[in-house]
């Protein structure tokens, strides 16, 4: 099956024709929509300065989960709704459709805000939130389908184990819906109904934009409820019916606590997707992975590893204990860690070894070079079957700019040597242990660059006994 990939600045999508093939082959049936993406909500309550759509889970941004899932269904365009003072999330969009909803007037208000946006021809939209990050494409699709087949009204529904406290879906002898009732406005009976509105749903357009100018705001909060539309479905003759889907994909995120939650769901889809393909986690509860973090067969994850994002993980690599990696590119079987920390722009090709306390950044490392210990290699190649010994380092920064360190095939730089970029060193050179280098170095060649040794016989007797003449101690 094809995956859906989605850049997250460009909003690129795969090519009409390969989801038409993908169709065909019945992986999954593409429903053209239009989403409507309410994140306009001030989200008090994650006391940030930062806008609660772009809190991240699993590394990317909540309306990025959203934005993507509606693009993976099938969406032909996607309207978010925001407030007015929404710079921040406008320049994030980066030039993608939004609306304003010029005052909250709640959320029939906010889906009518994108009215002109969305236009009022015949088709079919699904409004879905901006803090609902786990909601998937196959649960979009499904409600399209829906629609498509015959209900004005489709909604997301879902049975939690205890539905204390949420919203009812109160169903017909036929299945279908006739109405939302709220877990206090609920009848005793109602409140036995297990079937619980999941919020996001799909509408036949134009009947969506005519139903909310006719909602009204009589209730005790003065707004406008998007889940009036039902009612007024009913009440014209049009079949409302539901969906359901898992709970988590509804999980809603208002504050800290529900970020955590959401990333720990999150958490535990990637952690088993990761294995089904193939993966090894001896812990699998310890790591923690970026959702666009690509893992190869056969690969092996000790406890306590954090894959972030922008990394691809080479068939048969090993990654030990306390890694933490993030925009690095590894080829097939490398063994990083334990304590290693790979930062962006590290590219190690096939059966590299990056040990314990070992920092690398902006570095490639060619096939079999090996720091082991105690090591930071920034801005800097290092040839194949390199190797680099135990504290050395690239001085790569002079406090203005950064300078690269080229380090040939087959090298060996000895222990607690510090690089002085920009430097090279030569194809097979041997550098001595405790060596500064600063100038290049030949291939074939050994530079030494350490003050020559001094013994004095006797001095530490000496000085010892001094000392204690002065302190009046004995050693």
């Amino acid at each position: 099956k094809l995956r859906y990939v989605v850049d997250k600045s460009k909003r690129q999508r795969w090519p009409r024709h390969v989801i038409e093939v993908e169709a065909m082959f019945g992986l999954y049936r593409v429903m053209s929509f239009t989403a409507i993406i309410l994140a306009a909500g001030k989200g008090t309550r994650m006391r940030s300065a930062l806008a609660k759509p772009l809190h991240q889970v699993g590394g990317r941004a909540m309306l990025s989960w959203s934005i993507d899932a509606a693009m993976a269904a099938g969406a032909e365009r996607i309207v978010t709704v925001l407030s007015p003072d929404s710079e921040d999330i406008q320049t994030w969009l980066d030039g993608a459709p939004f609306a304003i909803q010029h005052e909250q007037h709640g959320t029939g208000d906010a889906v009518a805000a994108a009215r002109d946006s969305v236009g009022t021809g015949d088709g079919i939209a699904i409004i879905m939130f901006a803090d609902t990050p786990l909601v998937t494409s196959q649960s979009l699709t499904a409600l399209a389908d829906c629609v498509a087949s015959g209900a004005s009204i489709a909604i997301a529904g879902f049975e939690p184990a205890d539905p204390a406290g949420y919203g009812r879906l109160v169903p017909d002898k036929d299945g279908g819906i006739t109405r939302i009732v709220e877990h206090k406005d609920a009848t005793a009976e109602e409140r036995r109904i297990t079937l619980c509105n999941g919020g996001i749903m799909a509408v036949r357009t134009p009947a969506l934009f005519d139903r909310l100018s006719r909602i009204t705001n009589d209730n005790a909060k003065g707004e406008y409820y998007l889940t009036d539309i039902v009612g007024l479905a009913v009440a014209d003759g049009q079949q409302v019916r539901h969906v359901v889907i898992a709970e988590d994909e509804i999980m809603g995120v208002n504050d800290r606590i529900d970020l955590a939650r959401a990333e720990a769901a999150l958490q535990s889809r990637l952690r088993h997707a990761a294995m089904e393909s193939g993966v090894t986690m001896i812990a699998p509860e310890t790591v923690f992975l970026a959702a666009d973090a690509v893992i190869e067969r056969d690969v092996i994850i000790d406890p306590h590893v954090v894959i972030g994002a922008g990394c691809h993980i080479g068939e048969g690599s090993m990654i030990r204990a306390f890694s933490h990696l993030e925009g690095a590119k590894l080829g097939a079987c490398c063994v990083i860690g334990p304590y290693a920390r790979l930062r962006p722009g590290t590219d190690a090709e096939e059966g590299v070894k990056i040990g314990n306390f070992v920092e690398t950044k902006n570095t490639r490392l060619g096939a079999g070079a090996k720091a082991n210990h105690l090591t930071y290699l920034g801005d800097a190649e290092v040839g194949s079957h390199a190797n680099i010994g135990a504290g050395t380092i690239t001085c790569n920064y002079d406090g203005y700019g950064k300078f690269q360190t080229l380090i040939g095939d087959s090298a060996f730089i000895g222990s607690n040597s510090a690089l002085v970029a920009p430097v090279s060193i030569g194809a097979r050179a041997i550098i001595g242990a405790g060596s500064t280098i600063t100038s290049d170095v030949d291939e074939d060649s050994v530079a030494l660059a350490r003050a020559g040794m001094t013994e004095k016989a006797g001095a530490a007797r000496a000085f010892r006994d001094r000392r204690d003449k002065d302190t009046g101690s004995k050693s």
